[in-house]
């Protein structure tokens, strides 16, 4: 399908189950089959990024079966992978390339990771960087900085390195995942501001399921020990996922309500979840269970706009960034660097698609400061260009509360909700 064409929304209502986070399943996948036991991993987010995961699991050598649609059960290989030299595609999956370069890096074995091209453009410079300090033997097969990447046997000669923390949390999500696997105690420091902390919160967690534990100073020092080595928890259920939920509530505190969310709660691990503060200051209304989240809108009928640090949402930010369109005054979005090194340039993207619907928009280095169009007056039946990013299409769903909107190349959310537009229509009445 080369486009959907959504009819203005009348009515929002309804219960979404979650498909699970994509963040944690590939981080449980991987911390399964690194780990002594087998473990059956329920409620798995099947999607493009997961399967990338899943199967470069198998290629390595882990035995990984399907028990049920969104269960897999993992053997773990207790730390060293069996196959020690392979080839492995990892589409634009970053938090499937990431970890596992860092891992591979310290597996003795040769390895080259590719991608797809989007990939390709996605930094991955300040991790190799840090490998490097331990001694792992990694070239650029390209371009110098970026995938597509070879990884060579190399032996770790260093108990400490250094890692920026300011582009991309994944880099010290991957050296933390892969740091039980050096023979000895390991010394991460993180060089500027830590950005994105609610996923190294989110890291930190799993693997002490894992029964691995990282000593943490603030933010600036991490500390793996000798003698911690990942043991299977036996059992472990995939929250539902919170960026996803992001674009069912945002349509609750648009257009009337109620909206609830089933799979996460008030005590979810993810970040993200921490969205719906932001809709609450925005006037929305919210009530939350263990494992649900339930919003509506104002009592006034129109949200107001905020001045917000998105530091700690970065994927949820973007749907404040449409919410936007639909709120009374200027929002500003701050602390958005990350946006530029995701799957599209996404500062760049939504500000062009943004101004498309009416919005004036002002795109800076790390924000975006939106103001509505005038009188609330969506431009109607506007295309909207995904960039092959599936948060655009999402996203951009929301458009469709106030005026038609064609979303371009819809099937992009396949990375991560293969049937998003089928549950958005579950909630919409036209």
């Amino acid at each position: 399908m080369k486009f959907l064409d959504l009819h203005a929304v009348k009515e929002v209502k309804g219960t979404v189950r979650l498909p699970g986070s994509k963040s944690i399943s590939n981080r449980v996948l991987l911390l399964a089959a690194l780990a002594s036991g087998g473990t059956h991993v329920r409620d798995v987010l099947v999607a493009d990024d997961t399967i990338c995961m899943l199967n470069a699991l198998k290629v390595l050598g882990v035995s990984v079966s399907q028990t049920d649609e969104n269960d897999y059960f993992v053997k773990g290989v207790g730390g060293q992978f069996p196959i020690r030299e392979t080839d492995l595609f990892l589409g634009n999956a970053g938090t499937a390339y990431r970890p596992l370069t860092a891992v591979l890096s310290l597996m003795q074995g040769h390895y080259r990771l590719y991608g797809t091209s989007r990939m390709y453009e996605r930094p991955v410079e300040d991790l190799v960087d840090a490998l490097r300090q331990l001694g792992s033997d990694i070239t650029y097969l390209e371009k110098e900085g970026f995938p597509p990447l070879e990884i060579k046997a190399a032996e770790v000669q260093a108990d400490s390195l250094a890692v920026r923390g300011d582009v991309s949390s994944q880099y010290l999500t991957s050296l933390l995942i892969a740091s039980p696997l050096i023979d000895g105690m390991l010394t991460i420091e993180v060089i500027g501001k830590l950005i994105s902390r609610p996923y190294i919160d989110l890291t930190l967690g799993l693997m002490s399921r894992f029964g691995v534990e990282i000593e943490q100073n603030g933010l600036r020092h991490f500390v793996s020990h000798k003698g911690f080595n990942y043991i299977s928890p036996g059992e472990i259920f995939v929250e539902g996922d919170a960026s996803s939920a992001s674009y069912f509530l945002a349509a609750g505190a648009i257009s009337g309500g109620p909206v609830r969310v089933e799979g996460i709660g008030r005590n979810s691990l993810q970040g993200d979840v921490l969205f719906i503060k932001a809709l609450e200051e925005m006037g929305a209304c919210i009530l939350q269970g263990d494992n649900w989240i339930e919003v509506r809108a104002p009592q006034s009928g129109r949200l107001t706009a905020i001045n917000i640090d998105c530091n700690h949402i970065p994927d949820a930010a973007m749907t404040l960034a449409v919410v936007a369109l639909f709120a009374d005054g200027i929002t500003m979005l701050k602390n958005i660097a990350s946006w530029r090194v995701k799957e599209t340039d996404r500062l760049f993207a939504m500000a062009t698609e943004l101004r498309k619907l009416g919005a004036a928009v002002d795109e800076g280095p790390d924000f975006l400061r939106i103001t509505p169009p005038i009188d609330g007056n969506i431009t109607p039946l506007v295309a909207i260009n995904t960039y092959n990013d599936h948060r655009m299409a999402m996203c951009f769903s929301l458009v469709s509360l106030g005026a038609p909107v064609r979303i371009n190349d819809p099937a992009c959310v396949s990375k991560t909700f293969p049937n998003y537009f089928s549950k958005f229509a579950e909630i919409v009445k036209y």
